[in-house]
């Protein structure tokens, strides 16, 4: 499958975005004084743990959608094509 350099710059674009917002979310999670991520004993609560999973499965995807994105794009600079 062929990706236009248009749709290579938007999964790419996609990818970047992802990790940026979810390494974001992360770092309040861990920073959280609110109590929902955190027992008033310092242990993790079920909030921290089904966010941390939602944050890791976003970064997979993050990844692999910008890695897809990578490729595409360099694929059609190696092939000359400018179609969008």
């Amino acid at each position: 499958m062929k990706l236009s350099r248009g749709v290579s710059v938007f999964l790419l674009a996609f990818g970047v975005w992802s990790w940026f917002i979810w390494i974001t979310f992360a770092k309040n999670l861990f920073a959280d004084v609110s109590g929902l991520a955190f027992d008033g004993s310092g242990d993790p609560t079920g909030y921290f743990w089904v966010h941390l999973a939602l944050a890791a499965a976003s970064f997979a995807l993050g990844t692999a959608v910008g890695v897809i994105g990578l490729r595409g794009f360099l694929a059609s600079r190696r092939a000359g094509r400018g179609d969008s």
